[in-house]
């Protein structure tokens, strides 16, 4: 409690203090996981006071752990982070947990169904038939952001987030083929470090200049294109980001966005496809691996699938106070325009000893009209 009052102290001048405070990271790295360098990356938030350790904000490197032939180079200044409001198009930012540099494209208002806060009756939402428990959640808005990944970063990440998660249906016979766009990310409000920069390409993305234009006049000094509002308002079906169910189990959240993809035949009937993204964070100092994944997926045509497997995509990722967190993305199929799904995840501890971890139940729903297909990079 003494640093959540030393933090209120402070919060008065943390925006002077960002202002001035010149961010500097190894020119081609952003992530302690794979590089071989230190990296202090506090949580944004404090957990006793609930306000952001802004002052704290700070990405620091050990001269001694620097990998051979890399120089510090600097990057930018940090800005406040914003209580209020939302970040614009062309916000340059780190990501508060995954620590790759980004660019803010647009907003999406998403509603945060959050099962680890207690609602009222009224505004809240049931929980789908059969899933676990009978607990009613209740949504609130929350500014969730599309942005780019810097590309430099995206090797150092790799392990703990999927860069190629943003995935669409091809436009073409085949109904299970996909594609991805590389670098593409949904971003919380709060893991957004915003910072500013005085180079006119700051982020390495092959989108970049086609979405975003230098604009000193402007703060911050990228504006969108005609390209990128087009982009947006042809893929906005498909790209659109309406519900995120969130839950912890012993000091685990868990967090799911699900994503309608679209339609298409196979066989004479209609398959229906999502996209669903999912973070694991560890709240607490324990460290634990994740082994088993157990869905249950039920489809309004009646079926209820099973589906037990070791890890997940392939991995069986640990989560440690200094890599808390493991995102991916997957999809699910139905042979119905809606269905639900909810699970759980077996978790070990050190000691050999497990526990089940709560998927919070979400609903696939396929309310957007299926017309023209996805885009992608056609502009």
């Amino acid at each position: 409690m003494a640093a959540c009052a030393l933090r209120r102290g402070l919060l008065s001048t943390v925006s002077k203090y960002n202002k001035k405070h010149t961010l500097r990271i190894l020119s081609s790295v952003a992530d302690s996981s794979s590089s071989g360098f230190e990296v202090f990356r506090p949580r944004i938030q404090c957990r006793a006071c609930g306000l952001p350790g802004g002052v704290q904000q700070r990405r620091f490197m050990s001269s001694r752990s620097r990998p051979e032939g890399k120089i510090l180079e600097t990057v930018g200044v940090f800005e406040a982070v914003k209580q209020h409001g939302k970040y614009e198009t062309g916000q340059l930012f780190l990501h508060s947990v995954f620590g790759y540099r980004g660019i803010v494209l647009f907003p999406w208002h998403a509603r945060l169904y959050d099962r680890d806060i207690t609602p009222p009756m009224a505004e809240s939402k049931p929980e789908p038939a059969g899933a676990h428990g009978s607990k009613e959640v209740k949504g609130k808005t929350h500014t969730y952001y599309q942005v780019l990944i810097d590309t430099r970063d995206c090797p150092h990440i790799s392990q703990r987030s999927q860069t190629e998660a943003v995935t669409f249906l091809a436009n073409h016979d085949d109904s299970r083929a996909l594609y991805a766009i590389p670098g593409l990310d949904y971003v919380s409000h709060e893991d957004i470090l915003p910072y500013n920069s005085a180079e006119q390409i700051p982020i390495q993305h092959e989108l970049f200049e086609r979405f975003l234009t230098f604009n000193p006049a402007k703060s911050p000094p990228f504006t969108a294109r005609d390209t990128l509002k087009a982009w947006q308002e042809k893929n906005h079906p498909w790209l659109e980001l309406s519900d995120v169910h969130r839950e912890t189990t012993e000091n685990i959240r868990v967090t799911v966005i699900p994503f309608y993809m679209g339609m298409r035949e196979a066989q004479n009937s209609h398959v229906y496809w999502w996209r669903y993204c999912i973070r694991l964070e560890n709240m607490g100092n324990e460290v634990v691996q994740l082994r088993e994944r157990h869905w249950r997926i039920f489809s309004l045509s009646g079926t209820l699938e099973t589906v037990r497997g070791r890890g997940v995509v392939g991995r069986e990722p640990v989560l440690s106070k200094e890599q808390p967190a493991f995102q991916y993305s997957s999809h699910v199929s139905l042979q119905a325009p809606s269905g639900h799904m909810w699970g759980t995840f077996r978790i070990e501890r050190t000691d050999g000893s497990h526990f089940d971890v709560r998927i919070p139940p979400f609903s696939l729903e396929s309310n957007k009209d299926d017309k023209a297909p996805p885009a992608g990079y056609t502009f």
